[in-house]
């Protein structure tokens, strides 16, 4: 019963977490934003509008 509570539990964070960056994404694709993000120890830069959901 309670390995079922943390399946769906962990599935609902998964799902907000992914919601939570396509609004974070078009948000900056609509302001012409810029995302940082780390590529095995290296920073990266990416606009907005070349990421692909």
């Amino acid at each position: 019963m309670e390995n079922k509570n943390n399946v769906e539990l962990r599935e609902k964070i998964r799902l907000g977490l992914s919601l939570a960056f396509k609004k974070l994404v078009a948000y900056k694709a609509k302001n012409d934003g810029v995302l940082v993000f780390s590529n095995q120890g290296k920073i990266v830069k990416v606009r907005a509008k070349d990421i692909k959901l």
